[in-house]
C-alpha cells in the first residue's frame, strides 16, 4: 500500500513540475524568434534577431566588418523567409548639400542592396530607397547623432521604420 501511495505521489510531482511555466533567463544575443515574441519573418523579427541597419564613416560607402556581419545575418534570414520582399533606406547626416546627400545615401542603399544580392537574395526582391539628410534616426547636430544618421536601414516592404514619404 505504501508503495502504491508512494508512487502516485511522485507521479503527482513529476505532473506538476512538467506544467510549471518556468522563468525566462535567456538574455543572450541571437536569441530566437519564440523568446522575443516577434512573428517569424516579420519586421519585428528581423529588427530583433537580425538587425536592420549597417552604418557607414563620414562620406563612405563602402561597407565595414560590422556591416558585412549584420548584412551576412540579413542574407541568411532573407533565405530562411523567402516570400519577404525589403527596402533598404539609405541615409546621410545633415552636412553637405540636399543633392549631394541623396546621392550618397543612394549609394549606401546599393551597397546594401549589392551585398544581399552577392549572398543569393534576388535582386527582384529588394527596393531600394534615398532619404539623404531628410529623415533622420538621430535628433541632434553632434558626432553622436552624425553616426547613427549615416545608415542603410533594410525593413519588411510595407512597413516605413522612419516614418519617411
Amino acid at each position: 500500500m505504501k508503495f502504491k501511495a508512494l508512487g502516485a505521489f511522485a507521479g503527482l510531482a513529476l505532473l506538476a513540475a512538467c506544467s510549471s511555466n518556468p522563468t525566462a533567463s535567456n538574455t543572450g544575443t541571437g536569441a530566437g524568434a519564440a523568446s522575443t515574441g516577434a512573428v517569424p519573418g516579420s519586421e519585428q523579427d528581423l529588427v530583433a534577431n537580425v538587425g536592420d541597419r549597417v552604418f557607414f564613416a563620414f562620406d563612405k560607402s563602402n561597407l565595414s566588418s560590422d556591416s558585412d556581419a549584420t548584412l551576412g545575418r540579413q542574407a541568411s534570414w532573407l533565405a530562411k523567409y523567402p516570400s519577404v520582399n525589403v527596402l533598404v533606406a539609405g541615409n546621410a547626416d545633415e552636412r553637405g548639400t540636399e543633392t549631394y546627400n541623396l546621392a550618397l545615401a543612394q549609394r549606401r542603399a546599393n551597397t546594401a542592396r549589392d551585398y544581399l544580392v552577392a549572398q543569393g537574395v534576388a535582386a527582384s526582391r529588394i527596393t531600394t530607397i534615398s532619404y539623404g539628410k531628410d529623415c533622420p534616426v538621430a535628433a541632434g547636430n553632434d558626432e553622436a547623432a552624425y553616426q547613427q544618421n549615416r545608415n542603410a536601414i533594410t525593413s519588411v516592404q510595407g512597413f516605413n521604420p522612419q516614418n519617411c514619404k
